[in-house]
């Protein structure tokens, strides 16, 4: 196994994510490796200076990085030997079997969809992020940034690909699956979830228990949450500022706490051919040390030939 990541991505990159590497791999068996993509001489060097083996580790050269304000398309064709576009290219090439990156959004997923491209019969692929139950374990919510604006049949497939990514990688049995809406009633909404509410009715590949409103998201009333990109980014920064407010309010709470998104490490393009993982951009060590052992979760899990195997 070779999990691809990404070491200039990242607000604090290169040196947390050198750091949590070396956590990363402290973690990892002998047939395990992470393969870092980025300046191979300088990382190198770090890695020792931190206290880690530089054997260890697999490398890449890829000494240009793209910048988080940088354009995605025209960075991923005008820089072949950034880190994101050499490890989009050894993906393709299947000398990897996933990457990470804590770096540019907008590039990795450009990245994702011309050169590992999407699976043969997904329209859009989704982005998915995990949110925390009140009571115990977390849910799944889809889309939250890949698709701003979407068709109901989009929809009815981030359903399957959220229902299938809480059983094969997290092992929930039969997840129940909800459609995030202003109201329970069926007749509720707007044009898109009124007209998504009858093909997820209607889809056996599914559990669907009906509409979810923004008060049940925390709650045990689904495990999959479906939304379009544009409400579901919304859903997750407001989420994700949680966490940030009991820090600054200076109070504990172990619920409020499994909103740190170091805990979960990168969020997965769900419905490309291989498994792709991005980080936050403020991404700590602990954070990119949680999303390489989440990349090793994902390959392990063979969640991709899952869904080949219902949408082929």
């Amino acid at each position: 196994m070779k999990i691809g990541l990404d070491i200039l991505g990242g607000d604090y990159a290169p040196k947390a994510t050198i750091t949590g590497a070396i956590e990363a791999q402290k973690q990892l068996t002998g047939d395990q490796k992470i393969v870092l993509f980025g300046n191979t001489e300088e990382t190198k060097q770090l890695i020792d200076q931190a206290g880690g083996n530089s054997s260890d580790f697999e490398y890449v050269d890829a000494p240009e990085a793209i910048a988080m304000g940088e354009h995605p398309t025209k960075a991923i064709t005008q820089k072949p030997n950034s880190s994101i576009a050499k490890g989009f290219e050894y993906l393709k090439n299947k000398e990897i079997d996933s990457f990470a990156s804590a770096g540019n959004t907008g590039a990795m997923l450009v990245g994702s969809m011309f050169s590992v491209k999407a699976i043969p019969g997904v329209l859009r692929p989704a982005i998915a992020t995990i949110v925390p139950k009140l009571k115990s374990g977390f849910g799944i919510l889809l889309d939250v940034g890949a698709n701003a604006d979407c068709k109901p049949e989009m929809l009815n497939q981030f359903a399957i690909l959220g229902s299938l990514f809480a059983q094969h990688v997290f092992n929930v049995s039969n997840p129940k699956v909800g459609l995030l809406n202003i109201g329970e009633e069926e007749e509720k909404g707007n044009i898109l979830t009124t007209s998504t509410y009858p093909l997820l009715k209607a889809n056996d590949k599914i559990n669907f228990i009906g509409n979810a409103e923004g008060r049940d998201l925390f709650s045990d009333h689904a495990d999959v949450y479906v939304c379009d990109g544009f409400t579901g980014n919304v859903v997750l920064k407001l989420a994700e500022s949680f966490y940030v407010v009991t820090l600054k309010k200076g109070f504990k709470d172990d619920f409020f706490d499994r909103f740190n998104y170091e805990q979960y490490g990168g969020s997965p393009i769900l419905g490309v051919n291989a498994p792709v993982i991005i980080g936050h951009g403020i991404s700590t060590p602990e954070a990119i040390k949680n999303m390489v052992l989440f990349s090793r979760d994902m390959i392990e899990s063979k969640f991709i030939d899952s869904i080949r195997s219902i949408f082929n």
